[in-house]
């Protein structure tokens, strides 16, 4: 007879966009999982939101999730990051990051994961071909640039435009905004370039992978394109990911948690 599936419990760290679409998806129903709680900043706001599940999930505060669930599923604001994850790697749970930027800014994270038999999770998002990158950086990686286009509204707010004092309100064309090391970019635009990060990490590094970021009005999609040379293949990749409620964020970033998650209790697991 077949042994019934231990069902893991998710918990999520944030009710914006992603948090809402990843909640939504569990609740709808994933072999193997079960939403079990949220924790948000306000949780008077996301009342309405959750009498729309089947199942509600548990109210909980940020610290408190890891005593919820197996794994915990972090959509909140990168300065969040750590508030979340140290109460998480230290009872030894599973982390899926989308703040991935944060993490280049708080390595002792990884750190916490390791001495205590945790593990940190970072999902493809919005930047297909993270698996040949992987897959290249068994070898060796020569270059990787990611060249990213957004529209002017996703840009708002941008701690890098303030510092620099540009103002996009009436751009009329595509402009050049940025050109550096992913570790900049991460840093000068957390809430858009989570991609970099990610890029980084899976490659050669957030000191060699080189961004440049356009603000452009024509378009009305996040386009991110990579460009890998190494010693075992030449490629490049480019996605047009259709934003989310929160333009900042593309759809497929929802989906690609889930498909993370639902690969985590899976019997069959296709890709790197």
């Amino acid at each position: 007879m077949r042994a019934s599936r231990v069902v893991q419990r998710v918990a999520i760290a944030g009710l914006g966009a992603i948090g809402k679409a990843v909640a939504r998806k569990l609740d709808e129903g994933v072999a193997g999982l079960s939403l079990s709680a949220v924790a948000l900043r306000d949780p008077a706001t996301a009342g309405a939101f959750l009498e729309t599940l089947s199942r509600r999930p548990a109210v909980v505060a940020l610290d408190a999730l890891a005593g919820h669930a197996d794994i915990v599923v972090e959509c909140a604001p990168a300065q969040l990051l750590v508030a979340i994850a140290e109460p998480v790697l230290r009872q030894g749970k599973k982390l899926v990051v989308l703040s991935v930027g944060a993490l280049l800014s708080n390595p002792h994270l990884a750190q916490i994961a390791e001495r205590y038999d945790a593990q940190i999770l970072v999902p493809s998002g919005a930047l297909i071909g993270l698996d040949a990158v992987l897959a290249a950086a068994e070898g060796r990686i020569h270059s990787v640039r990611m060249v990213t286009r957004k529209p002017v509204k996703s840009l708002t707010g941008a701690p890098f435009l303030i510092e620099h004092g540009i103002d996009l309100d009436d751009l009329r064309e595509p402009l050049k905004i940025f050109s550096g090391t992913a570790r900049e970019a991460a840093s000068g635009f957390p809430a858009n370039l989570n991609v970099a990060a990610a890029l980084s990490l899976a490659g050669i590094g957030p000191d060699r992978t080189l961004v440049e970021v356009w603000a452009d009005p024509s378009v009305t999609r996040n386009i991110h394109r990579i460009e890998v040379e190494s010693d075992s293949a030449s490629f490049s990749v480019t996605i047009e990911n259709i934003p989310s409620e929160n333009p900042r964020t593309g759809r497929i970033t929802a989906h690609s948690v889930i498909a993370l998650l639902r690969k985590l209790t899976s019997p069959v697991r296709v890709g790197t």
